[in-house]
């Protein structure tokens, strides 16, 4: 029988030192097909990323997302955010997650998926389901993002909810935008990393 693990709940997750963060200079924003192909060539390189979306809310009864409008993919030294608004940009963005030789791990990605399939007419290779992961060590709940980082780093996972529901699609975001996209990724890099999980679970 296997042990069943207990996760931290959000008052104990408040007591825990933050966990270090992406600064700027460590952040590359994508936005045209040049810049695209230059971050996917530094992407080739790494076996596994952190893997993220981003949508503009919906607010609306009924009202359906466009979305995915923001991409993160992280390794541990660099995160790069791809706005996917610009057709070069979003067609070197479908590659790479169609690329099956990096695993993309993240948290909760059935909707990113579903939204990738929608926007972008690829099915993601390579996808690696974090909670998956956990569940099969122990963890009785979704773990999530903050959830994983207290778990693994004993450490507080900082997220902005201004940030958070912001207007994803919007041709400028702000530097807390790109912080808080960047982060996610970055976190699940960390987690991945952490975790030493066999490339060969990814699907």
């Amino acid at each position: 029988m296997n042990t069943r693990h207990a996760t931290p709940d959000k008052d104990a997750i408040a007591l825990l030192p933050p966990f270090e963060r992406l600064g700027l200079d460590r952040i590359t924003l994508v936005s045209t097909g040049t810049q695209a192909r230059e971050a996917k060539a530094q992407l080739l390189d790494a076996e596994a990323c952190g893997f993220d979306t981003e949508s503009k809310p919906t607010f609306r009864v009924g009202e359906q997302s466009d979305g995915p409008h923001i991409l993160q993919l992280s390794t541990a030294e660099r995160a790069w955010v791809f706005q996917l608004h610009e057709g070069a940009c979003r067609d070197v963005a479908a590659e790479l997650l169609a690329f099956a030789g990096i695993v993309k791990a993240g948290f909760g990605l059935g909707d990113d998926r579903k939204r990738i399939i929608q926007k972008l007419g690829i099915e993601p290779q390579g996808i690696l389901e974090l909670n998956t992961v956990f569940h099969q060590r122990g963890y009785r709940k979704d773990m999530g993002v903050k959830g994983a980082v207290a778990v693994l780093f004993n450490e507080r996972f900082i997220k902005s909810k201004k940030a958070a529901t912001s207007n994803w699609a919007n041709a400028r975001l702000s530097e807390s935008q790109l912080v808080y996209a960047a982060n996610d990724a970055y976190a699940a890099y960390r987690v991945w990393e952490k975790l030493d999980i066999n490339p060969s679970s990814a699907a």
